[in-house]
């Protein structure tokens, strides 16, 4: 990859939310900040007209998605903005791009920037961006939306996420790249969103 400037430019970007599960969530490092996190970079990627994919890991099993994720996706933003459906793909396999579904989905985005949210960080996370890297998808990990039952388990998969090729940057760092400045649309509420 050498020198390689990675920038995030909005109408090339998708999110990707990764089991964020009523019976995983509890048991995540941090869960509430976590949890405020993903809610914010969910609601951002809203404001800027970013689509978002969200997986599930065998749903009868953990659950669906939490209510404040899933609310963030699909509550009114005001001003008109239409209400969105979430859609989760429902998997099994550990990495998301193990899913047909699932890279069906991104084919027909044809976006080629990935922002990753998710759990388990040196799981389902990992996997899907080591993937997603080998596919050619330049990858962004949101590190404070990412989480694992233990911290050491999170250094090293971001360890070897930044290794493979993935930026690793926080929510904020994302929605003002996505922004680009404050003369553009939606600063207002990415402004208040992060306050």
């Amino acid at each position: 990859m050498g020198n390689q400037v990675l920038k995030l430019k909005k109408e090339d970007t998708v999110l990707v939310g990764i089991d964020f599960q009523e019976r995983l969530m509890p048991a995540m490092k941090d869960n509430e900040d976590l949890e405020e996190a993903v809610v914010k970079l969910v609601k951002g990627c809203r404001i800027l007209d970013v689509p978002a994919v969200f997986t599930q890991q065998y749903t009868k099993g953990l659950g669906p998605t939490v209510p404040a994720v899933a609310a963030a996706w699909t509550e009114s933003l005001g001003e008109g903005s239409p209400e969105a459906e979430l859609v989760a793909v429902e998997k099994t396999s550990f990495s998301a791009m193990g899913e047909p579904v699932f890279v069906q989905t991104l084919e027909k985005l044809g976006r080629k920037t990935v922002i990753i949210a998710g759990i388990e960080a040196h799981v389902c996370v990992q996997q899907t961006v080591i993937d997603l890297l080998e596919k050619g998808y330049t990858v962004f990990v949101a590190v404070d939306c990412i989480s694992s039952r233990s911290k050491l388990d999170k250094k090293y998969s971001l360890g070897r996420m930044s290794g493979a090729g993935a930026v690793t940057t926080t929510c904020e760092s994302i929605l003002f790249e996505l922004l680009g400045g404050a003369k553009e649309a939606g600063f207002k509420q990415i402004s208040a969103l992060v306050k």
